[in-house]
């Protein structure tokens, strides 16, 4: 076993994740930490590659050569994400999954399986094991780092919250869990979500709001049948209407925790239009909260650029042409929707390795902003309606 250190006085603290902030104001935001990463795999010179691209975000990185050794690392010391191999000695990756994701403490350890073929039976199995995600290696350094982060800032929010809400942001993971189409899609959300905020110079509080509402707007779909959720076809009208209703179950299961009360608007009202013709108030232009119509806009891209069970993936320039009609039609806010076509470059390379080092700066950004939410790189937003400019002057 090998341990590979590097030195935060070196360097200087990384802040490419974004560090979620619980909604009391009296508390201070937590401060970037070090993170200890597990490094599992037969091959010397691969562990040697993988310690190498992870050295930049200057965590601890330790090594283990077999499944045995790796487990006596994880009951042994405090480890905060694992890399395995998806053929690692003595047990393979599977079933390291398996014996890992057994106590409360394991259960929200992230744990990326690394393959070097893409075999669709391995991933599934993992996943179904318990792995966080399934790579194809290599992956470019770049790229890794950025997978690295996101599994970090997740298990970071997690553990930022309390029981009850560990429970509900666990319980809106199966809901996105229940369909495998959806991939990362709250992760998505709350990225495009979070950068909507800060290019509107929103307080910090309306920035962690927008975040955990695109983990939280869909909770209200644990009570809905698979054969709604999942149906290719047409749904019948009393199919919708068991769909509809899931906006006003998710508010009511969150309703009773405090610190979620910003966040309520956001799961009830996502699916109103501009027009009054959404639901579930059928609310019309500002009468819809400003949180709902910014986390509406990604959730609405990214469900168009996704392959659902109803319909093909839409490119990126369709996504936004389909999104402009739909402000013609009265549907959307116009203002919001020029907003989202300002961030959405940053989302749209095309090539992995640089969709995700443009993630991760994006969220670097978002990160900054929150340190220090003056206007400096804000869009002017004197165009904006009234509300807009009132709140890029409010403070949590």
């Amino acid at each position: 076993m090998k341990t590979s250190k590097t030195s935060f006085l070196d360097k200087g603290p990384k802040t490419t994740g974004l560090t979620l902030l619980r909604t009391d104001s009296t508390r201070a935001p937590r401060q970037a930490e070090k993170s200890t990463i597990l490094v599992v795999d037969a091959s010397p010179a691969r562990r040697r590659s993988i310690a190498a691209a992870l050295d930049p975000l200057g965590h601890t990185i330790i090594e283990a050569s077999t499944a045995s050794e790796a487990l006596c690392e994880i009951a042994e010391q405090t480890v905060h994400a694992v890399l395995v191999d998806l053929f690692v000695p003595e047990l393979g990756a599977v079933d390291f999954c398996r014996k890992v994701k057994v106590g409360e403490r394991e259960w929200l350890l992230p744990v990326i399986v690394l393959s070097r073929s893409g075999d669709i039976e391995s991933e599934v199995l993992a996943l179904d094991a318990g792995a966080d995600r399934f790579l194809l290696a290599p992956i470019p350094p770049r790229a890794l780092r950025a997978r690295v982060e996101a599994v970090l800032r997740h298990r970071a929010m997690v553990e930022s919250l309390d029981e009850t809400e560990t429970v509900l942001f666990t319980l809106a993971q199966s809901v996105e869990e229940r369909d495998p189409a959806l991939g990362q899609h709250c992760e998505r959300m709350a990225l495009m979500a979070a950068a909507m905020g800060v290019r509107l110079g929103l307080p910090c509080c309306d920035v962690l709001a927008l975040q955990r509402g695109a983990y939280l707007h869909d909770v209200g779909k644990v009570a809905v049948p698979d054969s709604v959720l999942l149906k290719p076809g047409p749904l019948t009208p009393l199919e919708w209407e068991i769909m509809k209703s899931h906006a006003e179950k998710g508010e009511k299961i969150c309703r009773n925790l405090r610190s979620l009360a910003p966040v309520l608007p956001i799961i009830r009202h996502h699916h109103e239009k501009w027009d009054g013709s959404g639901y579930p108030d059928g609310l019309k232009g500002s009468q819809i909260p400003l949180l709902a119509r910014i986390l509406q806009a990604a959730d609405i891209y990214d469900a168009l650029t996704a392959v659902r069970p109803y319909k093909r993936a839409f490119t990126p320039d369709e996504s936004v042409e389909i999104m402009r009609q739909e402000v013609a039609k009265g549907w959307r806010d116009p203002a919001i929707i020029r907003v989202f076509e300002d961030i959405l470059p940053a989302f749209n390379k095309g090539d992995e390795k640089e969709s995700s080092e443009s993630l991760a700066a994006l969220a670097e950004s978002v990160e900054k902003y929150r340190r220090n939410p003056g206007r400096n790189g804000v869009r002017d937003l004197e165009a904006a309606e009234p509300e807009m400019r009132l709140a890029s002057r409010l403070c949590c």
